[in-house]
């Protein structure tokens, strides 16, 4: 039996997809004035840098994609390709997210919308993104990644593992579930 090379990935889109879900959540109260707790923005950038950039994206980036491209993908083109420019397309809206809650907590008025915009920009990209992922590149990795390359793969992403902090995906898994609390208390 073939060992597993996605799995790993798709576990990690379940945490992710549950921060988007609270970020949607609080982009459309922000959009329409309700929520003001520029933090979270900042809160969410961190998550969404450190662990689906940084951590889960390095793992598709410098493992899972590279090892598509040595069994045949284009690197341009391709998949790998798209995969890449919609992970570069969401940096941006992070970032536009980021500056904008930025200046809210300073003091700067009318920045509602544009923190609205970039989140829930975000927000569409990445969950259209991780449903190509999921539904159509990871299970191609699965058909087209030979065994004897399996092994490496799973240690490339123990070795991104070992790159983080001990408790770093507990952290983040606790950030995501106090986000949840919150918007939870807000809506009862």
């Amino acid at each position: 039996m073939k060992r597993n090379i996605t799995q790993a990935l798709v576990d990690e889109h379940r945490l992710i997809l549950r921060m988007l879900a609270v970020l949607e959540r609080t982009a459309r109260l922000t959009a329409r004035g309700e929520y003001h707790n520029y933090r979270f923005y900042l809160d969410a950038v961190d998550f969404i840098r450190n662990y689906a950039d940084r951590f889960h994206h390095a793992k598709e980036e410098d493992v899972l994609f590279e090892a598509l491209v040595a069994n045949g993908m284009p690197r341009a083109n391709s998949p790998v390709a798209a995969m890449l420019v919609e992970h570069d397309h969401g940096r941006a809206f992070v970032k536009g997210m980021e500056k904008a809650a930025g200046d809210a907590l300073a003091g700067k008025t009318g920045r509602d919308v544009v923190i609205a915009e970039n989140a829930l920009g975000y927000v569409e990209l990445l969950r259209e993104h991780i449903g190509k992922e999921d539904g159509i590149l990871y299970p191609l990795a699965e058909r087209l990644i030979p065994d004897d390359m399996r092994d490496g793969i799973v240690a490339g992403y123990e070795r991104a593992a070992e790159r983080t902090p001990a408790d770093f995906s507990e952290r983040y898994e606790r950030v995501v579930a106090s986000c949840e609390a919150e918007i939870t208390e807000r809506a009862a």
